[in-house]
């Protein structure tokens, strides 16, 4: 799978299971979608699904899917699995599947996916979606997940999430903008006395660097807590393969 992420999550199986199946609660988590809807379906029959992305303010994608569980397994995992297809022409995504994995382990599952797709508008969209796409998609799915892992673990319902994470991206820009242009007053700062004159740019070297590199809020739903590697060969669950012939 060309795009893998995993996250530890300690929650009950059941619990992250039901808050990623049922759509009402996966769209609230899970920014790449809008909104995600159950088709009907006959008793035995996969699921299929209508999803829609808001792009911008006025532009919309929408697609449709198939997706199947195994929701008991012989190792204890779980498994779901899922194609997609958007036939909207500005929609740089065409087509693709992928799964999730819930492992579960001492202290909580290890929830991953691994998914690939394949783009729209042949040359320059291949080399729109490496420069562009495909990190997008990489860091929103991650940072999806930690917005899921604060709903589990934390209570922190993903609308709270996202103003939290607008907040300090807000506070993080002020202090960037605040220390760049106290840096910039030379003049202001060779009329302090040597002492302040040397500790002010210090400080706001300090502050700076805290406000570019430092570490997330606990709080805050960060990309940054997710493995982007697998640890291991993944390998494409039975079930999907399953829907390559039913789709």
């Amino acid at each position: 799978m060309g795009l893998y992420i995993e996250a530890h999550i300690r929650a009950d199986l059941d619990e992250l299971w039901a808050h990623t199946q049922d759509p009402a609660r996966h769209q609230r988590w899970d920014l790449r979608f809008t909104e995600i809807d159950h088709l009907p379906r006959a008793a035995g029959e996969p699921q299929r699904f209508r999803y829609a992305t808001r792009v911008l303010p006025f532009l919309t994608v929408a697609g449709s899917g198939i997706s199947a569980g195994e929701k008991e397994r012989p190792d204890g995992t779980r498994t779901s699995a899922l194609r997609f297809a958007s036939p909207h022409p500005l929609s740089l995504l065409a087509e693709g599947s992928g799964f999730w994995r819930y492992v579960p382990v001492a202290d909580g599952v290890r929830f991953l996916t691994g998914y690939d797709y394949r783009p729209r508008w042949g040359a320059f969209g291949a080399f729109a979606d490496r420069l562009f796409l495909r990190p997008l998609m990489g860091w929103a799915t991650a940072w999806s997940f930690d917005r899921l892992r604060l709903w589990l673990e934390r209570g922190i319902t993903p609308e709270r999430a996202r103003w939290n994470w607008l907040a300090e991206m807000a506070a993080r820009a002020l202090t960037v903008a605040g220390c760049a242009a106290g840096l910039s007053r030379g003049p202001v700062l060779e009329a302090l006395s040597p002492a302040v004159a040397f500790l002010v740019p210090l400080l706001l070297v300090v502050a700076l660097s805290l406000a570019l590199f430092g570490p997330p809020l606990a709080t805050t739903p960060a990309a940054r807590r997710c493995l982007r590697t697998p640890p291991t060969r993944v390998t494409a669950p039975r079930v999907l393969r399953t829907l390559e012939r039913r789709s």
